[in-house]
């Protein structure tokens, strides 16, 4: 899984269909991700001490990862991330479309770097 939080992803399939969002939280365990204003449903809650109003409260769900792709910081499309390793063995996460890195994935190990 190449998405992080705070990354800007598009929701490709379901209700929200289309709409673009910031990631809040990521589950791995369970390949699910929170997105900003995506797949929102109204929990009722009674009143208590802790909500004295009550009444019906919206919330974020999660969503499938597999139904969102990452918006590139570069071309702005969103796209299929892959990763490789650099010159130094760093490795990072690039888009698939325009090739542009977007950031760093694992630190520079000394087994990949090509200066031996």
């Amino acid at each position: 899984m190449r998405i992080r939080t705070n990354d800007i992803v598009q929701v490709i399939t379901g209700d929200d269909r289309g709409v673009r969002g910031k990631v809040l939280k990521i589950n791995r365990a369970a390949g699910k991700l929170i997105v900003e204003g995506v797949n929102r449903v109204y929990k009722h809650v009674r009143r208590s001490q802790r909500n004295p109003q009550g009444g019906r409260l919206s919330k974020e769900m999660p969503v499938q990862i597999s139904n969102v792709l990452l918006i590139c910081p570069k071309c702005g499309q969103p796209s299929r991330t892959g990763a490789r390793f650099l010159d130094d063995g760093s490795k990072e996460r690039y888009c698939k479309k325009c090739g542009a890195g977007s950031g760093e994935i694992a630190p520079p190990r000394r087994a990949r770097s090509s200066q031996k």
